[in-house]
């Protein structure tokens, strides 16, 4: 799922004041595990747990902590050293999949495990269970943590064990923002989606169901949406914005998606809210009910208004959580202002770098980066700070037999006036221009090496002619302008 924080626009953010205070500022102590002190550049082979001490803890299943595991693999401290513990029954796999391709119906080639286990979706190793076994990682599935203790420096879990840790990693990732219970927001046939069981469940429903109804405007929405139309379903996407992805997409850009739904038979109801969900005789969702009135019938009823980061555990024991973007703040490093304790993916709020403010982005990119970066830095004599360029990006009606596959990309801050050239129809580009200098690009329907250009665009910011660029005739002749602004500047 390609989703950035409800609680962050690209738009706006904190601006960082002092991010690297002596509290994050701190040198860290040389882990040991009972029996044995573990130096950073020093690979010492080991097969089992000693006495229950872990020297590295990662509490969270998703991409983040996958990438991590084949970090600590890559410098020869995982064997016996770390443990993952994950509330899933699954090994971490890429996310995206659940509303890019494992809602296909089943004659559409819909995506399945062990086939998306991270880290695939980067073009590496598919690390199945059977992968952590044999890399001598220990791998606690479907028991959550509760508690932390940071005096003892110990987990406590759902199950009752308590596990000690040298270096805490939280990589939990969010859960999904739900409609109240007292608005029938746990009906059956009323689902959200954030891991394997949520998709299997939702599954179930699109076999059976008639009428669907998507709530929400976001990447969510548009990719279950895209989904349900592979099913051939009478299908309504809900919000109360005024179109779709508006943190994101211009008004002219989002008509040009919606008018490509409504070809598909998508219906739309913009600008409204939803008073609650109604049942029907046999307990179920039947329909849903407007602030002003009318009557949406429904069997099946998807909401995807954003998530929360994943922070309950940690909320009491002193970590410095963003009030403003939500999450636990960190530095460049990942650290935390707890000595040993880091935060990586989707629950870390960190410095922006090149855009000057404090973010919370959650989308795989950063999971992967943010994971790499930080144990690079635990594990090395690294110091660099993380200097992440946003990267959003979707696919939808990506099923066999549909008539367009759609995929964009976006690079950079999305601040300024926007140009958009081409006609949608194969490709569109829009371009973020603020004094002169382009500060974002989203790209649908380019070729590979079109799609390569756009992040050294977005980081480099290069002054373009913003006349020239408006009177480009076609995508290429833009991207060529945009192009030789870049070179003029090297």
């Amino acid at each position: 799922m390609a989703t950035i924080s409800n609680s962050l626009s690209l738009k706006h953010g904190l601006s960082l004041c002092s991010p690297y205070s002596s509290s994050l500022n701190r040198s860290f102590h040389t882990p040991t595990v009972g029996y044995r002190t573990v130096y950073r550049n020093y690979v010492v082979a080991s097969s089992a747990f000693s006495n229950e001490n872990r020297e590295y803890v990662i509490v969270g299943g998703g991409n983040a902590a996958g990438y991590a595991a084949r970090t600590f693999v890559e410098h020869g401290m995982a064997d016996g050293r770390l443990c993952i513990v994950t509330k899933e029954p699954h090994a971490p796999y890429e996310r995206p999949a659940l509303t890019k391709g494992y809602l296909f119906p089943l004659d559409k080639k819909p995506a399945r495990l062990p086939g998306f286990h991270t880290c695939v979706g980067s073009g590496g190793e598919r690390q199945t269970p059977d992968w952590y076994k044999e890399k001598g990682i220990e791998m606690l599935y479907e028991d959550p943590v509760t508690s932390v203790d940071i005096e003892k420096q110990t987990l406590a879990t759902n199950s009752g064990r308590v596990l000690k840790y040298g270096t805490l990693i939280i990589a939990t990732g969010c859960t999904a923002s739900r409609f109240p219970e007292k608005i029938g927001g746990n009906l059956p046939g009323v689902h959200y989606i954030r891991d394997v069981a949520d998709a299997d469940a939702l599954i179930s429903s699109l076999e059976k169901a008639r009428k669907v109804v998507v709530v929400g405007g976001g990447y969510i929405g548009m990719e279950v949406a895209a989904a349900a139309v592979g099913w051939k379903l009478d299908t309504t996407i809900i919000f109360p914005e005024k179109h779709l992805l508006q943190r994101l997409f211009t008004p002219s850009l989002a008509y040009r998606y919606e008018e490509l739904y409504k070809e598909n038979g998508v219906k739309f109801l913009k600008g409204t809210s939803i008073k609650n969900l109604e049942a029907g005789s046999d307990g179920r969702v039947a329909s849903v009910k407007l602030e002003d009135g009318s009557i949406i019938e429904a069997d099946t009823v998807i909401i995807g208004i954003g998530a929360k980061p994943a922070v309950g555990p940690f909320e009491k024991v002193g970590l410095n959580l963003n009030a403003t973007v939500g999450g636990i703040q960190v530095d460049g490093l990942f650290r935390t202002n707890i000595p040993g304790i880091f935060a990586i993916g989707d629950v870390a709020a960190f410095p922006l770098k090149m855009y000057n403010r404090t973010a919370r982005v959650e989308h795989v990119d950063h999971a992967r980066r943010s994971a790499q970066h930080c144990v690079k830095a635990l594990l090395t004599a690294q110091t660099t700070v993380y200097d992440y360029l946003p990267y959003f990006y979707s696919r939808v009606f990506e099923y066999e037999g549909s008539p367009r596959k759609i995929w964009w990309q976006f690079f950079g801050d999305n601040v300024g006036e926007t140009i958009e050239i081409g006609n949608f129809d194969p490709k569109i580009a829009t371009f973020w221009m603020d004094s002169g200098k382009l500060k974002g690009v989203l790209l649908e329907s380019g070729s590979p090496e079109e799609f390569q250009l756009l992040p050294k665009l977005a980081r480099s910011q290069p002054s373009v002619d913003k006349s020239k660029l408006q009177k480009a005739s076609s995508v290429e002749e833009a991207l060529e302008i945009a192009q030789e602004s870049l070179q003029a500047a090297v």
